[in-house]
């Protein structure tokens, strides 16, 4: 079983990207396992927080399930052209204390995709992880793309995804990005 972490990017209860992760997770292909995580919890990064409180429990948490996933999937919205403050955030807080960065990140396979109301999905949220992604080291997802645009009419008031086209293409993204973190595992056992 390939198992993936999926982390929506969105605090709204609503959210397209937080009904996009579950979505992942419902239409996952047989030996996927997507398991899906929110960043409730996270307060905002303060260094003399950390000093004085160390980790917050909320982060350890995140940091003890991106540590044993396969890889991650992060589900962004997109904010004025880039992307959310609150997911930046939370990544932050997970490269804390800075020597955990090789532990979580260093080659972990990273996968972006998102959903949003206007017609280029997340286009530049995705871009600007990348930046991010090479400096803690991560081994992104080249092979494929999802960008979810006009969402309001992709999921129901409740949030169950109804279009056929992009549950093909949701779950068609998270089977090749699977067998990516699974070809990636079996690498770094090799070389290791």
């Amino acid at each position: 079983m390939t198992r993936i972490l999926a982390i929506s990017g969105s605090l709204r209860k609503g959210s397209f990207n937080t009904a996009l992760m579950h979505a992942a997770a419902e239409h996952a292909p047989q030996g996927v396992s997507v398991e899906a995580a929110t960043l409730h919890g996270i307060p905002l990064y303060d260094g003399d927080l950390e000093s004085a409180d160390g980790i917050p429990q909320a982060v350890a948490a995140l940091k003890d399930r991106i540590r044993h996933a396969d890889g991650v999937l992060l589900v962004t919205p997109e904010y004025n052209n880039s992307l959310p403050g609150v997911f930046k955030n939370a990544i932050d807080w997970t490269t804390r204390p800075s020597s955990d960065i090789p532990l979580l990140y260093r080659g972990r396979p990273m996968a972006v995709i998102g959903a949003s109301m206007g017609g280029f999905g997340t286009i530049l949220s995705q871009n600007a992880w990348l930046p991010v992604l090479r400096t803690l080291g991560a081994r992104p997802f080249f092979e494929g793309r999802l960008l979810v645009s006009r969402a309001q009419g992709v999921f129901d008031a409740d949030g169950k995804l109804v279009d056929d086209k992009v549950r093909g293409q949701l779950t068609d993204f998270i089977g090749a990005f699977a067998e990516f973190a699974r070809t990636s595992a079996k690498k770094d056992v090799l070389v290791a």
